[in-house]
């Protein structure tokens, strides 16, 4: 079992590509080689396999957090299954993952939906994706600074608060106040909560 996510950046146009390209090539590399896990077509538009289905909603929001910090955000659909035909290009391979992940993500345009999750169980989707639709309430209205904190807390997990304001320089209040204000602490209660569901399918 494998996860693709389907995402495209919004308002792309608002800022050259070059100011995005290289971030968001960077948080793609670390899933793998280009174009076999992941590629960047249409200008705007970008395709990833994530090998352990369990990380798909933290790299997920790792990529939200990145376009954030420059004011810039991504849609983005989860599909999890499986891979039945692969190529060295993910654009070209093929399975219920890919198929899932597509579909969901002609919806989100329609829905106006940010980030959502097909897994094929639809008890499981509607619950998940119920709670991802209440996520984006604060997610989707991050500040430049409250997702410089989240990016670099995921990158970075075992970073204290006070490294965190060394590499930052602000002083540890401060980043507990960054902290409280991306609602952190609810990002990784929902990641925790999707990683459980994610190991009973």
């Amino acid at each position: 079992m494998i996860s693709i996510i389907t995402g495209d950046i919004i308002n792309s146009r608002k800022l050259s590509s070059t100011l995005w390209m290289d971030g968001l090539k960077r948080i793609l590399n670390t899933h793998g080689s280009n174009p076999e896990q992941w590629e960047i077509f249409r200008g705007d538009e970008f395709q990833l396999e994530v090998s352990e289905p369990e990380e798909a909603l933290r790299t997920a929001i790792k990529i939200k957090a990145y376009l954030k910090t420059i004011k810039l955000d991504a849609r983005m659909s989860i599909g999890i299954g499986d891979k039945t035909y692969a190529t060295d290009k993910i654009s070209e391979s093929n399975g219920t993952a890919f198929v899932r992940s597509g579909e969901l993500f002609e919806q989100l345009r329609k829905q106006k939906n940010t980030l959502a999750v097909n897994t094929g169980n639809a008890i499981l989707d509607e619950e998940m994706n119920l709670m991802l639709r209440l996520s984006q309430t604060f997610m989707n209205h991050w500040l430049v600074q409250s997702a410089e904190f989240v990016l670099m807390a995921i990158e970075n997990p075992t970073l204290s608060q006070e490294e965190m304001g060394n590499l930052l320089k602000i002083n540890q209040a401060a980043v507990s106040r960054r902290r409280k204000r991306a609602q952190f602490d609810l990002v990784l209660e929902l990641e925790n909560y999707y990683k459980q569901k994610m190991k009973t399918l």
